[in-house]
C-alpha cells in the first residue's frame, strides 16, 4: 500500500495517530487549494530532506519557505560536493580526541555525517563573493545566482533549494548571519571587501513577507519543522499586519509543528499551538497538530503522504 494508506490503517494512536490525522487535514486542506508555507530548523537538509521536499516543491503544494541560514547553505553543500560527505555511523562513541582529528582533517560533523570543508564550502566562496559583489540581494537570492552559473549537467533532482528557484517561491532566512556563508560574509564585511548592505537583512525580509502575505486570496497554513526562528519569524506577520498595522488580515489557516522539544517555560520550540492563540497568530478553529517526534523520521512521511 502507499505511505498514506499504510499511515491510515497502521498510526491510529498518541504522535502516529497525531500525524495520521495531520496527514489527512493538510491532504484536504490543500485539496481545498490552500497554500502552504514550511520552516526548516536544525540540520534537515543535511539529513537530505530535499528527497522528499524537493518532489513536494515541484508538484506545487509548496508556496514559500521560511529556513536557517544553515538548512539553506547545506542543500546547496551537498548539491556541489555530497559525494566527499563522510558518513560515520558510530557517532555517538566519538571522543573529544576524535573530534579534534575531524577539525583538523577539515571535516564539519553534523550528528553523522561530516561536510568536507575544501570540496564543499570553500569550492564555493570564491565565485560567491564575486557574486555578493554584484548587486544587493536576499541570501538565497545569491545562491539562486550561483546555481545559475553552474554546469547544466549537474543531477539537482534532490535539491529543494533548486525546486523552489524553478518554483520561483520566496525563501525568508531569518538571522542568516548565523551560518557558514553569513560568518563568511561578516568577515569579508570586516575587511573592508563588501559592504553589509549587500546581503538584504531581516527587516527587509519582514518587509517581504508581510507584503507577500497580505496579497493572498487563498487560505494559508503553516507546516512548522523545529522551533526557532525559522517558525517565529514567518508566524509573527499575521499581528505585525493585525496589530502593528492595523490591517485586517486572515490569521494562519493550518497549522502543524513536528519536534522533539517538550513543553518547558521559556521554551520556544515546545510551545502548543494554542498558545499562539493569545498571541495572534491562530484562531480557536484553526486546525492545529503537534507532532513530537524525530522530523527527520516524520517529515518524509508526512510529505509523501501529501504528494501521493
Amino acid at each position: 500500500m502507499d505511505v498514506y494508506s499504510f499511515m491510515l490503517d497502521r498510526f491510529r494512536h498518541f504522535n502516529a495517530g497525531e500525524l495520521s490525522r495531520c496527514a489527512t487535514s493538510l491532504r484536504n486542506f490543500i485539496d481545498s487549494n490552500g497554500m502552504l508555507m514550511i520552516t526548516l530548523a536544525g540540520a534537515m537538509s543535511t539529513a537530505q530532506i530535499g528527497r522528499s521536499l524537493a518532489p513536494v516543491i515541484r508538484s506545487g503544494k509548496i508556496h514559500a519557505i521560511s529556513c536557517t541560514g544553515a538548512n539553506l547553505e547545506e542543500d546547496l553543500f551537498h548539491l556541489i560536493g555530497g559525494e566527499q560527505y563522510c558518513h560515520i555511523p558510530q557517532w555517538r562513541h566519538l571522543s573529544p580526541e576524535d573530534e579534534k582529528l575531524l577539525h583538523d582533517s577539515g571535516m564539519n560533523r553534523v550528528t553523522d555525517t561530516c561536510i568536507p570543508e575544501e570540496s564543499t564550502i570553500q569550492k564555493i566562496v570564491p565565485n560567491l563573493i564575486k557574486i555578493w559583489g554584484e548587486e544587493s540581494r536576499f541570501p538565497h537570492q545569491h545562491l539562486f545566482e550561483f546555481i545559475d552559473r553552474l554546469p547544466d549537467n549537474l543531477d539537482c533532482t534532490h535539491s529543494w533549494l533548486v525546486a523552489a528557484k524553478e518554483q520561483d517561491i520566496p525563501i525568508y532566512v531569518p538571522g542568516w548571519e548565523d551560518s557558514t556563508l553569513g560568518n563568511i560574509f561578516t568577515a569579508h564585511c570586516i575587511k573592508g571587501d563588501i559592504h553589509h548592505n549587500q546581503v538584504k537583512g531581516g527587516v527587509e525580509a519582514m518587509i517581504h513577507l508581510a507584503d507577500w502575505y497580505e496579497k493572498q486570496t487563498q487560505e494559508i497554513g503553516l507546516l512548522q519543522v523545529g522551533g526557532g526562528i525559522a517558525g517565529d519569524f514567518p508566524i509573527c506577520v499575521v499581528p505585525l499586519l493585525n496589530q502593528d498595522l492595523e490591517k485586517s488580515v486572515k490569521k494562519w489557516s493550518w497549522f502543524a509543528q513536528i519536534s522533539d522539544s517538550t513543553t518547558s517555560y521559556g521554551g520556544y520550540s515546545g510551545a502548543s499551538p494554542n498558545e499562539k492563540i493569545s498571541w495572534g497568530k491562530l484562531e480557536v478553529d484553526t486546525p492545529k497538530f503537534m507532532i513530537e517526534s524525530d522530523a527527520t523520521i516524520v517529515l518524509p512521511l508526512l510529505l509523501e503522504s501529501i504528494n501521493n
